[in-house]
């Protein structure tokens, strides 16, 4: 009962910032705002999401696999993000 609680909870959560990203890469005027609102939301709420999955998974190599995932989203979003947006040149 409270795995099902938390689990709704979480992925509810997930969906906001999902959401919020997306409002995010909609709204904001220049690429750099964008990159930031994708990477930053859109990360935070995988790892909600991956919450409410680790909290219903049946075996702990399901939620190492979970985890892994998340793990490697988190690194392609941030290098994406680093290698779309460019270096700053003065």
């Amino acid at each position: 009962m409270l795995a099902d609680i938390v689990t709704v909870l979480a992925g509810l959560a997930g969906a906001g910032f999902f959401t919020a990203g997306t409002l995010g890469l909609l709204r904001f005027p220049d690429l750099r705002s964008r990159l930031h609102a994708l990477a930053k939301a859109d990360s935070l709420g995988l790892g909600f999401v991956s919450l409410a999955v680790l909290v219903q998974a049946d075996s702990a190599g399901t939620a190492a696999k979970v985890v892994l995932v998340w793990l490697l989203a988190l690194a392609a979003a941030a290098t994406s993000a680093y290698l779309l947006a460019g270096e700053e040149r003065p």
